[in-house]
């Protein structure tokens, strides 16, 4: 008999559909529920890719007697983190502030009006790993709870004030200065790993946001250490097992120093991050191997991860038939007998391949060395035969919802790589899945969080409307259609209408329409993802520069100034924000490039203008011939082509150059800005 969980979309919800337990899904049913009978909640937080979330499934909430504990003390509740990173990130910081610690699955103990008391993360089905077992810590809360009523309300009440405390962010009145991104720079140095990349020990998380940064300072300094710092990294990482060597793509983390041993789940967000600064990395040092990467990367997201609607679905479990990571492994034996026993010992050799495996008897492929380009060819044959022979296995599970913040990152990563790559499948996948944006995630005008199955659900996040509307411009300056531009102006004007508090000086998680919790979310924090707010910060001050609105500005201003000595004291829990700082403090360099799109001669300028890197320019695209053309833009007023050529108008620091219409000139002119 399934529960309530049936009706949801989510993969994750459902796949708790059949189990014993009673769950309700979050929202006014349950609640309600629990206020009237004065239950305590058990809420159970996870995703769809995590393994221990799925051990924990089948350990505990399997169990018949387990649930029955369950059913007869709680309201139980199941949340998708992804669906509701809002719900996530209160709870999240609710179980860090008890117990200082945290993660997924999560698990916490609520007040039947929804706040917190107790919490943790996995639980086993007994007393194991020095770890008390679920069935017991059930059985303390549940007597806490009727026998200890006061001890728990004081509880949750210290908690709920701590949490709202943890939202009020002073804004600081001292200046942005550029010692501020040098501080950051230097703390990250001091945590930075010489000898395999990386920042800190185990476990080893990509951190592309860091990269960014640390390309970003490089760019403005030319602290050649800097580049150093990205450059080293980024190679260990794309030789590492955390790179999937034979399908393209990244797993989540590495467990050890080395980037060897990854968690196998992979996610879009960090590919979509990762091929954006792999790319950023090729065009700053021209290394064939970053190229490479990004490629295949991207060319995994159109294989693997891309919605016929035009959506990018999220994740891609660790687990398969069971096993961590089982698709990826391979055996000696297995390459040669796809490659031949010659090229096989070859490939085995190059991938670190032995027959007493580095991962549970078996091998987790790797570069072992550099080889000469004869044999880099061969390997590339190699490859492709591999991921044929592995397309015959039992794929990971896939989580095929569609989230707006993480296709937004995709759509930049695929616009600038289309342009600055020269790949029009790369391209048509970007126009394809802005337009499924705008046309199937919009709802009277506001934009939604996932969409499922023909069906959108819950209100955007600041987060969403922030990451589409970077990608919106990312697709303008890609096509130079004005239609892109547009809609990036008015969903900019409309994240500032839901999520920006003036009295405050305040940008929320939340949109003012968005059910409420104990506490208005607010995270200031870039983990995994650029928070919301940086996001919002960094789009806007592009916006402000692009359509000289001084509102959008101001508003940026107050937001980096509110984190100002968060950034020098914790740069990598704010590298988005030192990214936004930079672009604050840069001066960016403004572009307008007129002509027919379609026209070499126009493509070769775009080519120009893609493949130097400039992290902080603007560009206003404007094709002759486009209907949907913005009008009334200060950037392109008084400008048009040269003797009926394509031409490109370059400032900075209130200065222009002369309109260029070869790019060599114009190569030259970017690269003196």
């Amino acid at each position: 008999m399934p529960n309530r969980l049936i009706n949801e979309s989510s993969p994750y919800l459902l796949q708790h559909a059949h189990n014993p337990v009673d769950w309700y899904p979050w929202g006014d049913e349950a609640l309600e529920r629990a206020r009237k009978e004065d239950k305590p909640i058990f809420l159970s937080i996870g995703y769809s890719a995590c393994h221990w979330c799925h051990v924990m499934e089948r350990e505990c909430f399997q169990d018949v007697t387990i649930a029955h504990l369950m059913n007869e003390h709680f309201m139980c509740i199941k949340v998708d983190r992804e669906e509701r990173p809002d719900i996530d990130h209160i709870y999240m910081e609710a179980v860090q502030a008890m117990t200082a610690s945290g993660g997924w699955p999560l698990t916490v103990f609520l007040t039947p009006e929804g706040k917190p008391f107790h919490g943790g993360t996995y639980f086993p089905p007994e007393d194991r790993y020095n770890m008390p077992g679920l069935p017991r810590v059930i059985k303390a809360v549940t007597e806490a709870y009727y026998h200890h009523r006061n001890d728990i309300e004081q509880a949750a009440k210290q908690i709920v004030t701590a949490l709202t405390s943890n939202t009020k962010i002073d804004a600081i009145g001292e200046l942005l200065v550029a010692d501020i991104l040098k501080q950051a720079y230097e703390g990250l140095n001091r945590k930075f790993d010489k000898e395999n990349g990386g920042f800190g020990t185990t476990p080893k998380f990509p951190q592309p946001m860091t990269l960014e940064f640390v390309l970003r300072y490089f760019h403005c300094s030319q602290n050649a250490d800097a580049l150093k710092m990205a450059d080293l990294t980024l190679e260990k990482m794309a030789k590492g097992g955390i790179y999937d060597q034979i399908g393209g793509g990244f797993h989540r983390y590495a467990t050890d120093r080395h980037w060897l041993v990854p968690h196998f789940e992979k996610m879009l967000y960090d590919n979509a991050l990762l091929s954006q600064v792999y790319l950023h990395a090729y065009l700053v040092t021209g290394k064939t191997l970053f190229r490479s990467i990004v490629e295949e990367t991207l060319d995994y997201v159109l294989r693997e991860m891309t919605d016929p609607q035009g959506g990018f679905y999220s994740t891609q479990d660790a687990d398969s038939e069971g096993m961590e990571g089982k698709y990826y492994l391979w055996m000696p034996w297995e390459i040669t007998e796809v490659v031949g026993e010659k090229p096989g010992q070859l490939v085995n050799d190059y991938f670190g391949v032995t027959t007493r495996g580095n991962f549970n008897g078996r091998n987790i492929l790797h570069v072992v060395d550099d080889y000469r380009e004869e044999t880099l060819s061969l390997i590339g044959r190699a490859k492709l035969s591999l991921l044929r022979r592995r397309e015959h296995r039992v794929k990971p599970g896939r989580d095929e919802k569609v989230l707006a913040s993480w296709n937004g990152l995709m759509l930049v990563s695929l616009a600038e790589a289309a342009c600055a790559l020269d790949r029009q499948d790369y391209l048509a996948t970007a126009i394809a899945n802005g337009s499924f944006l705008l046309n199937s995630m919009i709802t009277d005008g506001y934009l939604k969080h996932t969409y499922k199955d023909g069906k959108t659900n819950i209100d955007g996040y600041l987060q969403d409307y922030a990451l589409v509307i970077d990608g919106l411009l990312a697709l303008h300056q890609a096509t130079f259609a004005g239609e892109w531009l547009r809609q990036a102006i008015r969903l900019s004007e409309v994240m500032i209408e839901q999520f920006w508090n003036e009295a405050t000086g305040t940008l929320y998680d939340v949109s003012r329409s968005h059910q409420d919790l104990f506490v208005r979310p607010k995270n200031m924090l870039d983990g995994a993802l650029p928070s919301g707010a940086s996001a919002a910060t960094l789009t806007l001050l592009r916006l402000a520069r692009l359509i000289d609105n001084e509102r959008f500005e101001q508003i940026a201003v107050c937001s980096l100034q509110s984190v100002r000595e968060s950034m020098v004291q914790q740069p990598l829990g704010f590298n988005n924000w030192l990214c936004a700082l930079d672009f604050y403090l840069s001066q960016p360099e403004e572009i307008v490039i007129i002509g027919a799109r379609h026209k070499p001669a126009t493509l070769e300028l775009l080519r120009t203008l893609c493949t130097t890197w400039l992290p902080n320019k603007v560009v206003a695209a404007y094709d002759p011939n486009d209907p949907t053309a913005v009008s009334g833009l200060k950037l392109i007023e008084n400008r048009q082509m040269i003797n009926n050529q394509p031409t490109v108008y370059v400032c900075r620091q209130h200065i222009c150059q002369t309109p260029v219409t070869d790019p060599s000139s114009l190569g030259v002119q970017l690269t003196h800005v």
